[in-house]
């Protein structure tokens, strides 16, 4: 089993599938589905998250497509959108990393954008 990721106009992914797996070399999948949709169709792994395979395999596409995710055909990528305007996206893992390391204290905590943008020091707020 494969999945399967469907692109618009502007390489945003409209539709995650599973289809047949990439062993089956009967047809080329992207094509085969691309076709019968019209529409532009990438192989995406579900074991891809950071440019890393979570079952020691080969990574594919640095990270698992998701409706609204961006296909970067450049580098032959799928990443998220940009959770928060100050965060910059990592071109090795493609993932979006923070200003501010996440605190390694055992704590829970979500990102303030506004206390960020007012004091480029903090951002990362303890929940409760």
């Amino acid at each position: 089993m494969a999945h399967y990721a469907f692109l618009n106009d502007n390489n945003i992914v409209t539709e995650v599938i599973v289809g047949k797996d990439e062993t089956d070399t009967t047809h080329n999948w992207e094509e085969f589905y691309g076709a019968i949709r019209n529409q532009t169709c990438k192989r995406t792994s579900y074991n891809t998250q950071g440019n890393v395979h979570t079952n020691g395999g080969t990574a594919l596409r640095a990270n698992y497509a998701g409706v609204g995710h961006t296909y970067d055909s450049d580098n032959d990528v799928f990443y998220a959108p940009r959770p928060y305007a100050s965060w910059t996206l990592g071109t090795n893992s493609w993932l979006w990393n923070p200003p501010i390391t996440y605190p390694d204290d055992g704590k829970f905590y979500d990102w303030d954008e506004d206390a960020y943008q007012a004091d480029n020091a903090v951002g990362w707020v303890e929940l409760e």
